[in-house]
């Protein structure tokens, strides 16, 4: 018998409530596969299961708030899978006890009073046709939400409708991401470096790529620079992993999380995995892909349990540079300013270049100013050299 617990999606997350059920007891399951729909102050988030097996039961009803730790479900067979949970974070009391939930099996009740129940296919799709979600009523079983409900409305007359809901409670997620950030500045001795590269090359690179594709399918320089921040993470990886019981452990691969801006205000950080083995145009078509499904509220759990170390680009409408705050148990961060042309000094000789501020924030319990600084060498050394991307 193997217990599926409720895995932590962050540092600012102590628990989530169970919005759907994507299995029953009987359901063959495999690690990776989705099983659950969890809202949190990020939005509602694709859990994925981590072991293989059959579900005997399911511990938790649809509804339930559910603290991270608790057990989800159990199976028999399979081997038992580590489980992503942060370490334990000092916090107050909450206000509110959480009553624990009944380890027996439970049916499929239909959602409580103002919860919806939407399967995460029709979520996405009601994003991409635009569909108010909350104006629809469900054909599927308990009322559920289906594809075709929201096929069916996104082919009907559209009245005009109040205000559309936005999926997540923008308070909660500033309150989650003030608690994150202060105990990041509490616990973690910050030291910061920065540098600014002439992105000459990778530009002209750039636009080399971009000659003969659409304007949907051209590569920006935020793809470049991941690409170029992956590989070099490879060479210091004592900035890529987590600072855990009082010691550093190394991450298992390069899973760089990539900070959204979510509309109307909030942010998400999900990882692209194993970044320094992708192509230039798998980067690119992973941020756009993650960028959709996090406005769209359609993340699973993995991409927000994985990162190793977080980039903040501020594109082309940002500020020319970012002191980004370590995301923890991370021990790295790296912010990105906009493209600016800046006086630059080629060969003894002045002239205008266009130039990016990249800056580093690193844990001094697990690296020093040294190894920070000869990563963003290695940074600058690989934007002079695009071609080998």
């Amino acid at each position: 018998m193997t217990d599926f617990r409720m895995p932590s999606l962050g540092a600012d997350m102590e628990a989530g409530t169970l919005v759907e059920w994507l299995v029953r007891p009987g359901d063959k399951v495999k690690r990776g596969d989705v099983v659950a729909v969890v809202e949190t102050q990020k939005g509602a988030i694709e859990i994925e299961i981590f072991h293989d097996g059959v579900v005997s039961e399911l511990a938790v009803p649809v509804g339930q708030l559910v603290p991270v730790g608790t057990v989800l479900a159990r199976l028999d067979g399979g081997v038992t899978a580590a489980l992503p949970v942060a370490p334990p974070t000092p916090a107050p009391a909450p206000a509110v006890v959480v009553p624990q939930p009944t380890l027996a099996p439970v049916p499929f009740p239909p959602a409580p009073a103002g919860r919806l129940q939407i399967s995460p296919a029709a979520r996405r799709f009601a994003a991409k046709r635009g569909v108010d979600i909350y104006q629809l009523k469900g054909t599927g079983p308990g009322g559920a939400i289906s594809v075709a409900d929201v096929e069916s409305a996104s082919s009907a007359p559209t009245p005009e409708t109040p205000q559309r809901r936005t999926g997540f409670d923008r308070p909660a997620m500033r309150q989650a991401i003030a608690a994150a950030m202060s105990r990041s500045k509490r616990e973690i001795p910050h030291y910061y470096l920065s540098q600014t590269v002439n992105v000459s090359a990778a530009l002209t690179r750039l636009q080399q790529l971009n000659s003969d594709r659409s304007p949907a399918e051209r590569m920006l320089p935020a793809a470049l620079f991941l690409c170029t921040i992956a590989r070099a993470m490879t060479k210091l990886p004592e900035l890529n992993g987590f600072w855990e019981d009082g010691r550093f452990r190394p991450g298992d691969g390069v899973h760089i999380g990539w900070a959204i801006a979510l509309r109307g205000g909030g942010l998400v950080a999900p990882a692209i995995r194993d970044a320094d083995k992708r192509s230039l145009d798998e980067l690119m078509a992973a941020m756009r892909d993650l960028v959709q499904r996090a406005r769209s509220y359609g993340l699973r759990s993995s991409e927000l349990s994985d990162p190793t170390i977080t980039v903040t680009s501020l594109g082309d409408r940002g500020a020319e540079s970012v002191l980004p705050i370590i995301y923890p148990p991370q021990v790295a961060m790296i912010g990105i300013g906009r493209v600016v042309t800046r006086p630059w000094v080629v060969d003894g000789a002045i002239g205008p270049r266009p130039v990016v501020t990249m800056t580093l924030a690193g844990d001094h319990r697990a690296s020093d100013g040294h190894r920070g600084g000869l990563l963003l060498t290695e940074i600058d050394r690989l934007l002079q050299e695009t071609e080998a991307l």
